[in-house]
């Protein structure tokens, strides 16, 4: 045998036995992560207090050993919505039922703080450390109530484009899981399991707001945590004022639909598509260019708010006649898109149009509004543009804003219309 050829083949063979020795330290290491860690992590259950049936699980963390406990608001958030109506409850590694106080909760970053009176015998420090992109994580939870899991996977960074930070996790986070910690090998928390994208892909809130929120809820001056409707309003009109104000100002990027210039990605935190509808069959084309923040907040299973969304349509033809393409558009324009709701958060909309003229542009415009009924001072609001120039071209232009305060709706509508234009 060549010399060569001997030294492939124990370049192979080493190569092997190099990927079976990881293969078996990865293993080693994920069990030795569970059983070192696995008691620090408990099942939370909500539990309707008139029937005593559980109304939702997650999971939690020990963070202090006084028994502060870490999860997600989402997992909680009855006990806001509707107090009095639920309680909380952990579950600990022996399978002991032990009852939990709300402490606190970030419903922006979507966290809670509980408290109990049964101390665990060990708890996680908290301390925000950094991680390098490629580390190998380790997240623990209750999947579907299947008992306690640890899933190993990767740190991809802070996602880039969202406004509230988020962990990009590629590990299979479950139902469940919501509120489990992410650690690493030697037991750093590195975030809070919070929500997924299938194909392994998850996503975690960093451990410095958790450090945030504990350091409110162990401070006894200052303003209190939030506990109450009340508070969870204040939180998200102070959120949504410390953006919304901001936005559609300064110089805006622009794309061209037609004989018109209408406003793309407002902010770096916008993900926006386009696609057109060029079907033979159909005597006209449409083409639909949209954009829209990741960033909803979480309020009750039913109700998510914080997000902005534009789109823009246009309409052409080349074989309709002038009175059969103003019908399509008319009609295409009245269609009812306005989000749906639930009456038990939302009010009915309420809507008022009229004329409106933006330098030679001239729009029909309608403003819808709804309000929340248990949150003050938030409303969702669509404002609908139609612009028809041509006999065989149509725009319409809809922004619709989730949880806003009615002047920030009133400025943002505002500027909005006045991005609309002639090429």
């Amino acid at each position: 045998m060549r010399p060569s050829s001997i030294v492939r083949r124990v370049l192979l063979m080493l190569g092997a036995m190099t990927t079976a020795l990881h293969a078996q330290a990865t293993g080693v290491a994920t069990s030795e992560v569970f059983q070192r860690y696995a008691d620090r992590v408990v099942k939370i259950q909500v539990v309707e207090t008139g029937s005593a049936a559980k109304s939702g699980i997650g999971s939690g963390f020990f963070v202090s050993a006084d028994g502060l406990l870490v999860t997600n608001y989402h997992v909680v958030a009855e006990l806001i919505q509707s107090p009095g109506r639920y309680r909380a409850e952990f579950v600990d590694a022996a399978g002991a039922t032990h009852a939990a106080e709300l402490k606190g909760v970030d419903v922006i970053s979507d966290l809670a703080i509980l408290s109990t009176t049964s101390p665990p015998g060990r708890h996680f420090e908290i301390t925000v450390d950094a991680v390098p992109q490629g580390a190998r994580l380790y997240s623990l939870g209750h999947p579907r109530d299947l008992g306690l899991s640890i899933v190993e996977g990767t740190y991809n960074g802070q996602l880039a484009h969202t406004r509230h930070p988020r962990i990009h996790f590629t590990g299979a986070i479950n139902q469940g899981m919501s509120g489990g910690p992410t650690i690493t090998a030697d037991g750093r928390v590195i975030g809070v399991n919070v929500a997924t994208a299938g194909n392994q892909i998850g996503f975690l809130v960093p451990v410095s707001q958790v450090a945030a929120l504990l350091t409110q809820v162990r401070t006894p001056a200052g303003a209190p945590p939030v506990q109450t409707l009340e508070q969870v309003a204040a939180a998200l009109r102070a959120d949504q004022d410390g953006w919304l104000t901001r936005l559609f100002t300064g110089e805006a990027k622009n794309i061209s639909l037609g004989p018109w210039r209408v406003v793309t990605e407002p902010t770096p935190t916008f993900r926006c598509w386009a696609d057109a509808d060029r079907t033979r069959e159909r005597p006209y084309e449409s083409v639909v260019h949209s954009c829209e923040t990741d960033d909803d907040v979480y309020l009750a299973s039913d109700h998510s708010t914080g997000t902005v969304r534009l789109e823009h349509q246009l309409l052409t033809t080349r074989e309709m006649n002038a009175v059969r393409f103003y019908s399509l558009f008319s009609a295409t324009f009245g269609a009812d898109e306005a989000p749906g709701g639930d009456v038990e958060h939302v009010t009915s909309w309420r809507c008022e149009s009229r004329n409106v003229k933006h330098e030679d542009t001239r729009m029909r415009a309608v403003l819808c509004l709804r309000r929340y009924r248990k949150l003050e001072g938030l409303y969702d609001g669509q404002l609908k543009v139609a612009v028809l120039g041509r006999r065989n071209a149509g725009l319409i232009s809809t922004l619709t804003v989730a949880g806003a305060s009615f002047e920030n709706l009133q400025r943002v509508t505002t500027r909005y219309l006045g991005l609309i234009a002639w090429k």
